[in-house]
């Protein structure tokens, strides 16, 4: 199995299993109403079908808000990689694994809103773009459905070198914003993705996609994640799994699971963190620090 394939199932997973908030955590942004907010608590707890009805509602009175159907399509991602077992850790935990599953078979009628809703997002952005390049919210919106554009391509179709394209368009996207409003550091996870699957490849591959401007430092990459995860507000908990799922790659079990004990904690009714937990406890990793 690829690097790139080897990350982005695992960065899938983790968008599945931590796209909420954190407490104590920075300021939402600004249009980002306490609806919203349920329905990414109703995303993180799994409840898909209650997460959509949310989103719906916050259409219907918002329907020029961009991230209504960005957030919507959100709840069609997760909900289709839940249903195909991308959740679950052992499917790529070894090539073997990953080769031997069976193929994916992905949803048609799912495809075709998540792409209706990802149209919709981008297509309100860019109106209000037009008349206002610093909208914070419509540059999110970019940010977040140029993501989900590329998850789906790489876990779902097996689409690499488009979704690889996508990435580094969500990554362009968080600069924008950050160059905006330096604050949200939700925007750094897109950088910092595209910064670690980049710099995770073979040394070729890495050479051939900077000379096509898809520069890739996995120092750099970690960096960015980190900084989310420490002031983040939406992807707080997503950038600490893709921190732990760093520390497994490599071999750091300890500091995995330290940071998996806290999600486990924070988020008690959501099974998955335990589930990941039990799994390192059963290898017998050594507990003293390698970092």
């Amino acid at each position: 199995m690829s690097s790139l394939r080897w990350c982005r199932i695992a960065f899938g997973v983790a968008l599945v299993l931590a796209m909420s908030y954190g407490a104590g955590a920075a300021e939402p942004p600004a249009s980002l109403s306490p609806t919203l907010d349920q329905g990414f608590l109703l995303l993180y707890d799994l409840n898909f079908e209650g997460a959509h009805q949310v989103f719906a509602s916050f259409q219907q009175s918002h329907p020029d808000d961009p991230l209504a159907p960005a957030c919507d399509a959100a709840g069609l991602l997760f909900s289709e990689l839940d249903r195909l077992g991308v959740l679950e850790y052992q499917f790529f935990e070894n090539d073997h694994n990953f080769q031997s599953h069976k193929k994916l078979a992905p949803d048609p009628a799912v495809r075709d809103r998540l792409n209706a809703a990802l149209d919709a997002a981008e297509q309100r952005a860019k109106i209000r773009l037009a008349s206002n390049p610093k909208d914070r919210d419509a540059l999110f919106a970019m940010t977040l459905s140029t993501g989900l554009r590329s998850d789906y391509e790489a876990l779902i179709e097996k689409r690499n070198l488009a979704s690889l394209h996508d990435t580094r368009q969500a990554a362009d996207w968080a600069h924008q914003l950050l160059a905006v409003d330096p604050t949200c550091y939700d925007a750094h996870l897109a950088s910092g993705v595209s910064q670690y699957i980049i710099g995770s490849m073979a040394a070729p591959v890495r050479w051939i996609l900077r000379l096509g401007g898809l520069p890739g430092d996995k120092a750099a990459g970690i960096a960015e994640l980190r900084l989310t995860a420490q002031k983040g507000y939406y992807l707080a908990p997503f950038a600490r799994i893709l921190l732990a799922i760093a520390y497994v790659r490599d071999k750091d079990m300890a500091q995995a699971r330290q940071v998996l004990a806290g999600l486990r904690d924070q988020f008690p009714r959501n099974p998955l963190f335990a589930r990941e937990i039990a799994r390192l406890d059963a290898t017998g990793f050594d507990s003293s620090p390698h970092r």
